[in-house]
């Protein structure tokens, strides 16, 4: 049924024709809209809307971007790129990879391919005069960026500067250890000074020798002082920052390879009973020592050493870290002591000496403190007044 209804507001009038009832029952009135009236499009309007302005494409900032560009030239870095220098190690094979491979650097922004564990610098089939060459290589440099060695009034002072009182620059060291990244902050740091402060922290401390060693053998610095978990890396005499090499940098960081577990089944040499009499005898043995969050582990080898002449069983409390941390800490225990893992449950690492214990002599490890004065080996510096507890650091990274 069709009808028409007209409708005056104001001054105007116009006509709507409906097919439905809704005027009659509830005094509808359509909107402007639908009113059949015959709307003029401008022409000129029309085109305009038709050409639109195309959104521009996305573009990573300057420092990312790489499109049209070479590779990264990293001949004047010759070591093979790592997430991690401290916790990975090249003479540790994994089993299987978490991810496909691809380079965390980003495509084609190096000229090196990522194995899934590193980036090496040579071909992985090359030998071992390959890996000689590149140590020989990366000891020349060192020297020559070094050149001639501090004097002991020099050291001191560089010490005395790079103190808590006087600057709060620091790079901190965590549970990752000595990340490629890391390279990158430790330069940027020696374009203001001559030496920078890091402080190690967690599950890297218990292999002090290690950092110290992998820092200046990837930063081709030199450490002069340190102090429990802190250290001062010098840059070198010959350092320019303009001339410091192109570190590129990891993007993001790469999946952990598959290794090997840590605790099997059964102990070797042992039959399942006796496993698990041993865990559960283990669990139940006085606690040698209680780890802290991110604290500083450098004396825990050389007491579980001493621990292992008197008891069969050690056992480590370490409520409040990660799994995953105390996971790596028992791996580089079982290396360093030696010892056996027994098992990580209720937060415990409970490790046995073994069957035919012998106690190991001497080991690689640093005392919590060394002094590098030349007063002992230079005649001309015995006489000079070197006062130490002016230069070190605060002892709260060490509690």
């Amino acid at each position: 049924m069709m009808f028409v209804v007209l409708r005056r507001t104001g001054r105007r009038s116009f006509t709507t024709t409906t097919t439905s009832n809704l005027y009659t029952k509830y005094s509808f009135t359509p909107p402007p809209s639908l009113h059949q009236k015959q709307h003029i499009i401008n022409p000129q309007t029309q085109n305009n809307n038709k050409k639109k302005k195309s959104k521009p494409l996305y573009r990573p900032p300057s420092s990312l971007d790489r499109s049209g560009k070479e590779p990264i030239n990293s001949s004047n870095l010759p070591f093979d790129f790592r997430f991690s220098y401290t916790e990975s190690s090249p003479a540790v094979r994994p089993i299987g990879l978490r991810e496909p491979k691809y380079s965390p650097f980003g495509p084609e922004r190096i000229d090196r391919a990522w194995t899934g564990v590193c980036a090496p610098a040579v071909h992985p089939i090359a030998g071992k005069e390959e890996s000689g060459r590149l140590e020989g290589k990366r000891k020349m440099m060192r020297d020559r960026i070094q050149g001639q060695e501090l004097t002991n009034a020099e050291r001191i002072a560089l010490v005395e500067t790079c103190g808590k009182h006087k600057t709060k620059r620091q790079i901190n060291l965590g549970r990752d250890g000595l990340t490629h990244n890391m390279l990158n902050d430790i330069h940027n740091n020696w374009k203001h000074a001559e030496a920078v402060r890091i402080k190690c922290m967690g599950v890297p401390t218990v292999d002090m020798k290690n950092v110290c060693a992998q820092l200046e053998d990837k930063a081709f610095g030199k450490i002069i002082h340190r102090h429990g978990g802190s250290l001062i890396l010098y840059r070198g005499r010959n350092y320019h920052p303009k001339k410091r090499p192109v570190i590129p940098l990891m993007l993001w960081k790469p999946q952990e390879p598959i290794y090997p577990k840590l605790i099997k089944t059964t102990i070797e040499g042992l039959s399942i009973e006796e496993t698990k009499e041993m865990r559960k005898k283990g669990l139940a043995v006085p606690a040698l020592t209680k780890l802290a969050k991110n604290g500083y582990y450098g004396g825990l080898v050389p007491m579980i050493r001493d621990a292992f002449l008197v008891e069969e069983l050690v056992r480590i409390d370490c409520k409040g870290l990660e799994r995953k941390d105390y996971k790596k800490l028992g791996a580089k225990l079982r290396d360093l002591v030696p010892c056996i893992l027994v098992t990580f449950e209720k937060e415990q690492i409970v490790i046995w000496r073994g069957k035919d214990y012998k106690p190991k002599d001497g080991g690689c490890f640093l005392m919590d403190r060394e002094f590098f004065d030349k007063s002992e080996t230079d005649p001309e510096l015995e006489n000079q007044d070197v006062n130490h507890g002016e230069i070190e650091f605060d002892s709260d990274d060490e509690n």
